[in-house]
């Protein structure tokens, strides 16, 4: 059985943010690609591979609420040199990695407070 076509194909992931400059550059580190901005209120990164480009847009409002309804799960190689890393530039880790038979994973929030999780 064949994989059946949506009606669209998911072109982009749109982030609010206070600022896209700041944020597009902590997510190309973590995701790939070079950080473009196009004006002051929109960057974006394309990341290799075929992903989905990841665009960060200005907003006057701050996040309203701690735990996102949505967020993004990175494969990484070693969860731990990574989380050390993102720790440098900003995000912060939201408790411990915890791991299962289908793998690990570490929460944690991007500079900006948005919720992401290391996957391995």
């Amino acid at each position: 059985m064949g994989i059946e076509a949506g009606l669209g194909r998911l072109d982009e992931i749109v982030v609010d943010c206070a600022d896209p400059a700041g944020l597009v550059r902590f997510w190309a580190l973590l995701v790939g690609g070079s950080p473009v901005d196009r004006t002051p209120q929109w960057s974006y990164v394309d990341p290799p591979g075929g992903q989905p480009r990841l665009a960060f847009q200005a907003v006057p409002e701050g996040k309203e609420t701690k735990k996102n309804r949505l967020h993004l799960d990175v494969e990484v190689g070693d969860i731990d040199a990574v989380r050390d890393e993102l720790l440098r530039r900003g995000a912060q880790v939201v408790g411990e990695v915890q791991t299962d038979d289908q793998g690990a994973f570490q929460v944690m929030h991007d500079p900006e407070g948005n919720e992401f999780c290391l996957v391995r």
